[in-house]
């Protein structure tokens, strides 16, 4: 039987991760010594939400959520958002950011931009984060570290495939947002994120991206990861138009006081642990 929240109040040795973004958030909270998830939740906010409302709602998560009372070893957070860039490492230079960044995002010049280095791939990826839920993360814990969702979604990919030797196109979905993942024998080929309201919308964006790539949708080996089963319509019109469709897997190394229905979903939440 799965222990309840409270049960853990008095713990003191556990690490928290929070993924948050302008359509939801979802936390998890590590017990290291016993390597358990006692707890592992989601929200998906009804209206896309402004920065200003995207912090209300963290505050509340931690007003109300019992298991977010603990005192935690470790924090991390996870920016989810298409404000960034991926730039070689042999050409990047700090003192660049926003010129990076400007060519495919708008940005203020109040922005704060910062970066997280890939070591798998020796590149480098430029974005703006959610400076407010930094702030008050830091007033209200003190240090803690955070990355861009795509850093970790590409770093465990690239791991996954790092002694492959075909190419394998990775589709990981949320609520209204899907990323593309390709990856030639072990080797990053592209990575983008695409915005979609209905089904038509997403397989076009995937179909296009596969023929901009050169890739054969009949002979293709295509993994999804995410908010996605075999009865939603997203799998079905995937299905209908890519031959070998499949599930990822996190290949969890934790325990769960409650089992995750799919080992396929927060995959970057778990995997930043």
């Amino acid at each position: 039987m799965a222990q309840t929240n409270k049960e853990y109040n008095h713990l003191t040795n556990l690490e928290l991760s929070i993924q948050i973004s302008l359509s939801g958030l979802s936390f998890c909270v590590l017990n290291p010594d016993t390597k358990t998830i006692i707890d592992l939740k989601s929200k998906v906010f009804g209206i896309k939400k402004t920065p200003t409302e995207l912090l209300d709602a963290i505050i509340h998560l931690f007003n109300t959520e019992d298991t977010l009372n603990n005192s935690f070893t470790s924090i991390n957070i996870i920016h989810v958002n298409d404000w960034s860039t991926l730039v070689p490492k042999a050409l990047f230079k700090e003192e660049y950011l926003a010129d990076y960044l400007k060519f495919n995002t708008k940005i203020l010049k109040t922005d704060f931009i910062t970066f997280d280095e890939i070591i798998t791939n020796e590149s480098v990826n430029i974005y703006v984060p959610f400076t407010n839920v930094n702030n008050y993360i830091f007033d209200k814990y003190g240090s803690f570290t955070y990355k861009h969702f795509s850093t970790i979604l590409i770093e465990q990919l690239l791991v996954i495939e790092k002694h492959s030797s075909i190419t394998k196109v990775y589709v990981n979905i949320d609520t209204n947002n899907f990323e593309i993942i390709a990856i030639k024998q072990g080797a990053l080929l592209l990575y983008n994120t695409f915005e979609y309201h209905t089904k038509e919308d997403y397989i076009y964006y995937l179909l296009f991206t596969l023929e901009q790539l050169q890739l054969n949708p009949e002979t293709l080996q295509l993994v999804l990861l995410g908010l996605i089963n075999k009865e939603d319509d997203l799998y079905s019109i995937t299905y209908k138009y890519i031959r070998n469709v499949s599930f990822g897997s996190r290949m969890d190394t934790y325990n769960f006081t409650k089992t995750p229905t799919t080992n396929y979903s927060y995959f970057t939440l778990l995997k930043s642990l």
